[in-house]
């Protein structure tokens, strides 16, 4: 961020520098109109718009209706982006809050079963607590450290034991890059640590990846060996991609045709949505 911020400023010195040397007043004024206008919106990465190219494709998509399967343009992304994720199948959805509560209802079989999320994870924090709202599972929120990570052992004291007084944790979800931590990558190992310590408890693990083609680009690790893992994923296409609007949701096939009912039932089958999957 402050490498952002000084390259803005080293961008409009020379305009300083000139008004620096014109006379106060009117002058200035005339100097500003007839320069063009630069503004870096530092808000968010999804504010991002399309290319001139990227709204030709768009134009020219050919399309279907994606609730019956027929969009070939949305059955291309999404073979595509299943294969660069190393999964069996992947789901176009339009937003990533609506692929990870699809993600948590396809994992979590019955109303009041648990899932263990961070205490600054977006899932917490920004969508509403849909988990409860809509799907009636619990969050059994943990403390994040400052890299984004959640203590193993915490997890570990974390996951219910077999005990009819408790609701039964059905789900461990983790976030790369981790948003409201500085944007931090999650260490592959601590991320293997915490696969195997799921697995050992048949526990799914979702992995929040909205960003995960930042993490991919900045550790030079391919998408397939981030998504290990993991049992499902989700990656945004409207961040840094400049993409309008969507977010993939990938995992095993099973689990996305459980997945594609329910954004059936969320509002999320768009029919013609090819004309943004280009």
């Amino acid at each position: 961020m402050l490498c952002i911020l000084l390259l803005s400023i080293i961008h409009i010195l020379p305009t300083i520098i000139a008004l620096s040397l014109l006379p106060s007043g009117r002058k200035q004024q005339q100097y500003l109109n007839h320069q063009p206008q630069r503004v870096i919106d530092l808000r968010s990465d999804t504010v991002t718009k399309p290319s001139s190219l990227m709204r030709k494709v768009m134009f020219e998509a050919e399309v279907g209706d994606d609730v019956f399967e027929e969009d070939p343009t949305v059955n291309k992304l999404e073979h595509r982006v299943a294969t660069m994720f190393g999964k069996e199948s992947s789901l176009f959805l339009p937003t990533g809050t609506m692929s990870n509560l699809a993600a948590t209802m396809s994992w979590c079989g019955s109303r009041g079963s648990e899932a263990i999320v961070g205490s600054s994870s977006h899932i917490y924090l920004y969508e509403q607590s849909n988990i409860a709202q809509i799907a009636g599972v619990s969050p059994h929120v943990l403390p994040n450290q400052p890299d984004g990570t959640i203590d193993l052992n915490l997890i570990e004291r974390g996951i219910r034991a077999n005990n009819i007084h408790f609701p039964v944790t059905e789900l461990i979800s983790i976030e790369n890059t981790h948003n409201y931590c500085g944007g931090r990558i999650i260490p592959s190992t601590y991320l293997e640590s915490l696969y195997q310590l799921a697995k050992s408890n048949k526990i799914p693990v979702h992995l929040d990846g909205a960003r995960i083609w930042n993490a991919a680009s900045a550790s030079g690790t391919t998408l397939s060996k981030l998504a290990e893992s993991a049992d499902s994923i989700t990656a945004c296409l409207s961040k840094g991609l400049g993409a309008p609007a969507g977010s993939m949701l990938i995992g095993p096939a099973s689990f996305i045709k459980k997945a594609r009912r329910i954004r059936k039932a969320l509002g999320g089958g768009m029919r013609q949505s090819g004309v943004v999957t280009y």
